[in-house]
This record gives C-alpha cells, structure tokens and sequence, in this order.
C-alpha cells in the first residue's frame, strides 16, 4: 500500500532544463579547438527530441548571429539535432544555443562553444535566446495541475456512481460537471500555451496562428486534441449515465465508461515520461492504469465525502464497503504499477539521494506515510458503518434458505426477533423525536453513535482530500523533473573526442552586484582528473546563463588530509576562456578546489568545492 500511495506521488555538456531528455554530448565538443571548420553542428541526447524553427542559434567571434540551415535529425535518428554551418567560417570562438522538445513534451535547451583555429576574445555578452517566460511557465504549470486534479475527479465521481451504487447521486452531479469544465478549459489553455512555452517566449505567443499550426501537428498538441475529442464523448456518456438506470444496463455502462477513461488516461502516457526510454509499450501500459486507479481512488474519496455530507445516507452501509474494496483494489494496481515507474525512472537506489528525481520521490514519502495513517482512521470508521448491513444480509441469509411450503418454525432464530424487537420500539420513537416525552435513553444514544461515525469518517476523508490534492500537486512537479536514469544515462556519455575520465564542477558565485557579471557560474573542467600533470579550463557565465569576461579567475588546490597545498593553477585568459595544462596534483584523494571570481578591482568572490583525484 506504501508503494502504491507513492505513485500517486509519481503521476511521473550544457544543462538541460528539468526535463527527460538530458543532452549526451555535442560535435563539436564543448570548448574544444578544431583546426577546420566543421560543415555541421550536432547534438546527441538520451532520448528522442522534436526540434523548432528557431532550435539552433549560432553566434560567431564577433557576436553576430550566423546565417544555418533548417535543423533536421541527423541520419534520420530522433535522439539527435543537427544544423548544418555556412561553408566558410572565420577563425575563432562560436557559441551554440540550442533548444528542442523533449518526447516527454517538455522543452530542453543549453548552450556550448567551440573555436575554429583558436579561441578568440569575447568582448560582450552574447544573446543565446529565451530559456523560459516565467509567466508563460507558471499558467502552463498551473493548468497541467488542474488538468491532472479535474481528470482524477472525473474518473473517480463516475466510477463511484457506477461501483458502489449510491441510491442517491444527486451530491454527485454538479462536481462531475465542474470537473468536465475544468478538465476541457485547462486543455484548451494548454493546447494555446503550448507553442509560447516550447519557444520559452511570452503567453501572447499563444495567439500566433502559425505557431498553433505547428503545435497542431506535434506529438503533445495531437495528444491534446484527442483529449478534447474523448471529452466531447465523455459529455455525451455522462448525460445518458444521469438517466435513471436499471441494473441490467450496468454493466454496458461500465465497459464504455472503462473504455472512455482508458483513452482519457492515454493522452497523458502518449506524450509525457512514458512515450520515452525504456519498454515504452509496457510503461505506457503501466502509466494507464496507474492514472486510472488514481482518479479510481483520490476522486472516489471526494464522492464518498460528498455522500456523507449531502446523501440521507440510509444505504452508506453498503455503499461504503463497497468503496473500500474499490479503493483497496486501485491502491493494488497503484503498487504493482509505482514500483516498476518507480524502477524505470530512478535506475539505481543511489539515485534516491543523489538526484533531484530522488529527493523529490523521498520527500513524498512522508506526505503517503500522512495520507497511510489518515486512510487506517477512515477504515476503522467505515468497518463501524458496515456493521449493521453485516447483521442484516446474515439475517436474510438464514431466512431465504427455508423451502417453499415448509411448516413454519415453532420459534424465530435470534437473529431476526432484534429485529422485531425493535421494530416494536419505534412505535413510541416518533413522538419523542418529535419532542414528545418517552421512549427508550438507549435508542438514541444508538442514532447519536451512528451521527458520530459519520461525522467522523467526514472527516478522515476530507483530510485525505486534502494531502492527496498536495500529493497530485508534487505529482505535477516531478512530471517535469529530469528521471535519475536518464541523468546517469547522460553522465555516462561522455562527448566524441573526449578524454575521459574528466572531472566537471560548476561553481556560482556572487560578488553582491546588481550586474550581469556580479553573479553567475564557473564552469571548471579538471582533466584526466587523476595523479600527475592535469588540464584546467574555467568558462565563467553571467547571471542571465549567457559568457561573460571577468578580470581574473584564480583556482588553487589544496589536500586537507596530507596537508598539502595550496597550489595554484595559475590560470590565464586563453580568450573567452581561462585555463592551463600544467596543474601537477601529486597525489590521489578529495582535494578542496578553491575558485576566485574578480569582476572588478574591489570585487571578488571565492567559493570552494570538493573534487576527487583517482590515483
């Protein structure tokens, strides 16, 4: 059941923004120095990734864009982005912006440089183009949470009312048609946001009919428009389920309605984490039936508490068992299908605290261990409501086995003259309900138990509303959130052409001025990395990610455990670039690499982080 709850929680070179494709290496290599100019520029990544009109901007020595081909896939693979360069290129530093879509539908972009000849001076900062409008960013984000929230209470409103046959779903109706609204708004949102936030431009991009032409035909916008599709249907299904039924039409009902929400629930596995990686048939299979038994379930709890508040509530005894074994099946798919997205997202235990993916599937942990204690007073409650129903179908399982034409026996079993006991006792119980004095002090303290159990699993229920509307939330944000396999997919790749093992550390830094150069990253590359002679290369990158010059950076390295160093690289500006090849690291440990930033005559930063030495 643990497992189970945490997939709810799941609802699953340059840095690539958190998504699921991670960038695998580039050719040219980053920072490298060819001696010809290339004829193409091209991107490899852990997965399949579409590409924009505007996917590749490459800026020359003197910081003017140059003139590229249409980007395409090289040799026809879609894990890879490929430009082609004009035939003649001058000498120097080019930068390469770079951004494309992600399979999972979330844009991925970054930036490297490569020089020609040798490297040439950057004398200003270079426009590598948008990387994301937070407006655009925070209504796309939203809208996905409403869209995930309303489709979990579409489903689980209709398969409450189809499941556990509440003899009045009136409580019912109005949520399951604000749910429809919502689910149909929230798509139309994200289908017109759709281009502005692959661009990383503002949301009146969202008017650009050209760009709602190309979104049209991509894969996200094509799962987009058959989600309206299937709620067009879905309005159609539901108005013919708010008829009164009789049971011989329930299970027609079930099938179409199981039919309409699988489709429903493939529109978000056709084009999310599951359309990418690994044994993409079976995720997108698992990805289904998780979302199915999530809305099964978390829009289950919210007809059930829609039922104890608004329902007369003379059938909750069957009508709530009946839930919790629905429940308790949804929270079985949930398990088998959490552990494996689990596995296929994650890719080793280590990557539970050493990746973003892990930490934040840790974190939600503790919000299922809240949702699990909840759920444990909610069952004591439910099994207290069904325990009259239990007396009453044993009662009648005593009575119906008596032959047609028996003699009568001389004496009722126990079990049905409470009873009738009872029913002798409601005589006087009206007029004491309605004020009249009299009656038995038991029977109402009997109904005044009943009111308190209700009153009670209310409000179990309405608490695990309430976390799991904040674990859909979290569900949100790691849909959106770099896989740890991927990441370590990506890490192991190391770049055409490169020397590997090779050690990478990025160092931010913040000299406390409101500038561009004020704040911003040192991206140090130590190579072999390992006893002896190494490489040391230091790119710095303002505030706003694009290369900027500083006066001096300053790298020393020092070994705390043999009390050896400082020794200073002595790093020099190489254009655009600062490094050397001649740092002698003489022996193998965890050295305290020390990184000084100066961008003025009085203003600099240091900043130490811990690298690792092989012998």
């Amino acid at each position: 059941m643990l497992l189970g709850t945490v997939l709810v929680l799941l609802l699953a070179g340059a840095a690539p923004a958190s998504a699921h494709a991670a960038l695998r290496g580039t050719d040219p290599d980053d920072g490298s120095v060819v001696k010809r100019a290339p004829r193409h520029v091209t991107l490899t990544f852990t997965e399949s990734v579409g590409l924009l009109d505007d996917s590749f901007r490459v800026f020359g020595p003197d910081q003017r864009r140059v003139h590229t081909d249409e980007a395409t896939h090289a040799d026809g693979r879609s894990d890879t982005a490929r430009v082609g360069l004009p035939g003649k290129l001058a000498q120097g530093t080019y930068t390469v912006a770079w951004r494309v879509v992600s399979a999972d539908s979330h844009p991925v972009s970054g930036a490297f440089s490569f020089s020609v000849g040798k490297p040439s001076a950057i004398t200003g900062q270079i426009d590598t183009g948008p990387a994301e409008d937070p407006l655009t960013g925070g209504l796309h984000d939203a809208a996905r949470y409403l869209a995930y929230l309303a489709a979990a209470l579409l489903v689980g409103l209709a398969a409450f009312a189809l499941l556990c046959r509440p003899a009045d779903t009136s409580p019912l109706r109005r949520p399951l048609v604000a749910a429809w609204w919502t689910l149909l708004g929230s798509t139309v949102v994200l289908l017109l946001l759709r281009a502005p936030y692959e661009t990383g431009t503002g949301p009146a991009g969202a008017f650009d009919a050209a760009a709602l032409g190309r979104t049209l035909t991509g894969r996200p916008g094509e799962a987009l428009l058959a989600r309206l599709v299937v709620l067009l249907l879905a309005a159609v299904f539901l108005i013919r389920l708010s008829r009164r039924r009789g049971p011989e039409e329930r299970p027609a009902a079930l099938a179409i309605g199981t039919a309409l929400a699988a489709a429903l629930a493939l529109t978000w596995a056709a084009a999310e984490h599951a359309s990418s990686g690994i044994q993409v048939p079976l995720a997108m299979t698992s990805s289904v039936l998780h979302l199915l038994a999530t809305g099964v379930w978390l829009g289950g709890l919210v007809a059930l508490l829609l039922t104890l508040r608004r329902s007369a509530g003379d059938d909750l005894p069957e009508v709530v068992p009946r839930f919790s074994r629905t429940a308790f099946a949804s929270v079985i798919v949930l398990a088998v299908t959490g552990v494996y997205q689990s596995w296929r997202g994650l890719g080793s235990l280590s990557a539970l605290t050493g990746t973003s993916y892990g930490r934040l599937l840790l974190a939600k942990l503790a919000g299922v261990f809240v949702l699990l204690l909840v759920a444990g007073y909610s069952r004591r409650w439910t099994r207290r409501i069904a325990a009259p129903a239990a007396v009453t179908r044993a009662a009648v399982h005593e009575r119906v086995p008596q032959p047609v034409g028996a003699p009568a026996p001389p004496q009722e079993p126990e079990e049905l003259q409470e009873p009738e006991q009872a029913r002798e006792s409601d005589e006087p119980r009206e007029p004491r309900d309605s004020g009249a004095p009299g009656g038995s002090a038991e029977e109402p303290s009997a109904s005044d138990g009943s009111r308190d159990t209700r009153r009670l699993l209310r409000r179990s229920v309405l608490v695990e509303v309430a976390v799991a509307a904040v674990v859909l939330m979290i569900t949100t944000v790691l849909t959106g959130t770099l896989p740890g396999r991927a990441q370590a997919e990506a890490a192991q790749q190391a770049p055409a052409g490169a020397l590997p093992p090779t050690t990478q550390a990025t160092v931010p830094f913040d000299t406390g001025q409101e500038s561009v150069t004020g704040r911003g990253t040192v991206q140090v590359t130590l190579d072999p990395a390992r006893v002896g002679e190494n490489g040391v290369q230091a790119v710095v990158y303002g505030s706003d990610t694009g290369l900027v010059v500083v006066p001096e950076v300053r790298i020393t390295f020092t070994l705390p455990s043999r009390k050896v160093g400082p020794i200073d690289a002595e790093l020099t500006d190489l254009g655009g670039y600062w490094g050397t090849n001649s740092v002698n690291l003489p022996l193998a440990g965890n050295w305290t690499m020390k990184t000084t930033v100066r961008v003025s005559d009085v203003d600099q930063v240091s900043v130490e982080r811990k690298v690792r030495i092989e012998p």
